[in-house]
């Protein structure tokens, strides 16, 4: 089971990534379920978390704002310079893991920000040689592959702020925590 703070990471890198249209809401909900079982929890987090597929689509996008400050967390605007970086770090992170392909974080880079984003420059310099050695030999292409999981590393290194403890505590459990007025009736 990953720790709380591993599974609040991956939440938001996958709320990063759904945000610039990297990955479908479904994946952020299945991060949900998966911070749930790591020891999160809010009740945003549980709504968000019980979305179905189906749901997800038309959902995370309403739900995914509160459950994430319930837990501390934050989602940079998808065209923000910082929303940006984040896209790039998450996107690191998961090439790292083995989710993606050097040639496939350096394409998605290149082809998402172009050499406009300092923070990602490099990548898309990268890409662009890997464009100039498609009928090169795999000594070249091994090399590029070797700089571009050194700027990964480089890029994954900075971690999104997560906090240690959630923010969101449960209410007060010896009574109700609304009013309602059902609340008052009083029966004979």
């Amino acid at each position: 089971m990953p720790s709380t703070e591993a599974a609040a990471s991956e939440l938001q890198d996958r709320a990063t990534l759904w945000s610039v249209g990297e990955i479908p809401a479904s994946d952020v909900v299945s991060a949900a379920c998966d911070a749930l079982v790591a020891g999160l929890d809010s009740p945003g987090l549980r709504v968000l978390a019980a979305c179905t597929r189906a749901e997800a689509d038309y959902d995370v996008h309403d739900l995914l704002p509160e459950a994430l400050d319930e837990l501390g967390l934050f989602l940079h605007p998808a065209a923000s310079e910082a929303g940006q970086e984040a896209a790039a770090r998450a996107l690191a992170r998961r090439m790292l893991a083995g989710e993606l392909k050097p040639w496939e974080l350096t394409f998605r880079i290149n082809q998402r920000y172009g050499h406009e984003l300092p923070l990602t420059a490099r990548l898309a310099k990268l890409d662009d040689e890997y464009a100039l050695l498609e009928y090169g030999g795999d000594e070249a292409v091994a090399q590029i592959d070797a700089e571009v999981i050194a700027a990964a590393r480089r890029l994954a290194a900075v971690h999104p702020r997560v906090p240690a403890e959630p923010t969101y505590s449960p209410p007060d459990a010896r009574g109700p925590t609304r009013e309602f007025p059902l609340n008052k009736l009083q029966f004979p």
